[in-house]
């Protein structure tokens, strides 16, 4: 078993030697996971560092979608549409229970544009790519059946295909395993301050913060990877005066399954400005967002859903569910995320920019945004492939094109009696699941409340990784803090003597972690505040 690296342990290595890495990478999302993973595979020794969680931007609060991106074939890169749904089927093979295939209606109404023709022709190309035959139509009638309420107003039917849905900050957790086993090294709340350079400008290495100490220490490096996301341009301004990021904020409300009964993706179009909008089943309960508009806050402030997302969100939620009557009162919790998008130097609506991603190569610092959850495997090779010349190698051909290594155990190992959940928890943690289990009393094996997570998942966790605060354990590296009322408020006498056994937490501790993730939660998690 292999843990998260301990970032005690890590820290004091650091401060305390003066070790040559080959690579440092600089973000703790899914790109930055995806990077350490095809590093460590092919033998460099890298060390990867994220100022705040792991996955605590983009990639805990996306749509959860792993999808091959039907907008690229409308727009004619083919290529990048195979590339897309090559990988996603990859997914869903190495990772069953964490990334699954998921349903997707796309409505057609009256007038509307793309008609049923134009679009099914569209998902022959789509499933023709992946090599699946899901592509079917549902008319009017079994459209209601499927999904009772549904505004019947101007409604044809819907074309259904497939894609997959996942737990991104799972997936990140699950990738980022994946490198530790293969060798890598991590680290959160370490965040990479000021660049080291030698005479002539060139990259040597990197200033890391303790962010809870407020301690710093120089780490040496061949090469630096920024792969920060939103932020790319605040460590690349080091090196060269250049923007390139347009931050965009998607916000999410989430509803229980009741009030919005879907189990397919189900894609609607705001009556307002015509924008596709998502509601999706996700952990027991249905998400429905995204919105998409330029982010002007402080990237390092937490993002939270304003006024008017809300707004806009409940106004399509109640145009397509009439009958449900569904109100601020009925959100369990909402999120916020920022993505970033490469800028095209212009004004255009933000639903409009391109989402691919893009490698800069500045005096040893690489760095690297945009793009998509699915493609994370083949950002990171474009990144090791850029990284070539400053790491001294020739080949950067990884061994293998796994993303996430087979297991050696199976779901009668974990919960023999529930084979989807067994799936599910070795989904998640791989080989750990049995381990997981094994250590705790039959209690904390029991699910919480109408979700999915388990006890002996936040006591694991706890004890393996890596978690510093509370928001870490029910945000991240579980959702309850998403899933349950008032953010799992009522779950915290439970949760107490876990923490202050695996975290050793003191009373004092407990409560002050206790206020902190509760006005986290209240002021970016819940409706907005004016």
């Amino acid at each position: 078993m292999v843990g998260i690296t301990n970032r005690h342990a890590l820290w004091k290595e650091l401060s305390g030697t003066q070790t040559q890495w080959d690579m440092i990478i600089v973000g703790g999302g899914i790109t930055g996971a995806g990077i350490l993973r095809e590093a460590a595979r092919i033998g460099l020794k890298a060390l990867l560092i994220e100022q705040k969680d792991y996955a605590w931007g983009t990639s805990s609060r996306s749509s959860k979608m792993v999808h091959g991106g039907l907008r690229y074939i409308a727009q004619g890169d083919i290529k990048l549409t195979k590339h897309s749904v090559e990988e996603r089927e990859r997914l869903i093979r190495e990772a069953p229970g964490l990334v699954d295939r998921l349903g997707y209606l796309f409505t057609i109404r009256k007038g509307q544009f793309p008609g049923k023709i134009a679009f099914n022709t569209l998902l022959k190309v789509y499933d023709g790519l992946a090599g699946t035959k899901t592509q079917d139509y549902f008319d009017k009638k079994a459209l209601l059946k499927k999904i009772p309420g549904l505004n019947e107003k101007g409604l044809k039917g819907a074309s259904y295909y497939t894609d997959a849905a996942t737990d991104d900050a799972r997936l990140t957790l699950r990738v980022l395993q994946e490198a530790i086993e293969a060798g890598g090294r991590s680290g959160n709340y370490l965040q990479g301050e000021t660049l080291l350079k030698d005479a002539q400008g060139k990259v040597t290495g990197i200033t890391i913060k303790d962010m809870e100490s407020g301690e710093t220490t120089d780490v040496n490096a061949n090469v630096v990877i920024n792969a920060t996301g939103a932020w790319v341009d605040k460590l690349r301004s080091q090196v060269i005066n250049e923007h390139k990021i347009r931050p965009l904020r998607g916000s999410h409300i989430i509803l229980p399954h009741s009030k919005a009964p879907v189990t397919d993706s189900l894609t609607l179009f705001h009556p307002k400005d015509k924008r596709p909008v998502f509601v999706f089943p996700w952990e027991g309960a249905t998400v429905i967002g995204t919105t998409d508009l330029d982010h002007k806050d402080d990237l390092m402030k937490e993002p939270s859903i304003s006024q008017e997302e809300l707004n806009y969100l409940l106004e399509i939620t109640q145009f397509e569910f009439p009958e449900a009557n569904i109100a601020d009162a009925d959100i369990i919790s909402t999120y916020a995320g920022v993505r970033p998008v490469i800028s095209s130097g212009s004004s255009k609506d933000p639903s409009k920019e391109k989402r691919e991603h893009a490698v800069w190569s500045d005096k040893g610092l690489i760095s690297v945004s945009g793009g998509k959850l699915t493609t994370f495997r083949l950002i990171a090779l474009d990144v090791i492939k850029a990284a070539k010349i400053s790491l001294g190698i020739k080949d950067t051909t990884p061994t293998s094109n796994h993303v996430i290594r087979p297991t050696t155990i199976n779901t009668n190992d974990v919960a023999p009696t529930d084979l989807p959940w067994s799936t599910r928890l070795i989904g998640r943690y791989g080989d750990n699941a049995k381990a997981m289990f094994n250590d705790v009393e039959d209690e904390e094996k029991g699910k919480i409340d109408n979700t999915l997570f388990c006890l002996a998942e936040l006591r694991w966790a706890a004890r393996h990784e890596s978690v510093i605060h509370l928001d870490d354990l029910l945000l991240r590296r579980s959702r309850l803090g998403s899933l349950l009322p008032n953010g799992g408020e009522n779950l915290m006498p439970r949760l107490e003597p876990i923490c202050k056994q695996e975290l050793n937490w003191d009373d004092k501790t407990w409560q002050a972690e206790k206020e902190r993730y509760l006005a986290i939660w209240k002021s970016c998690y819940s409706l907005p505040t004016a």
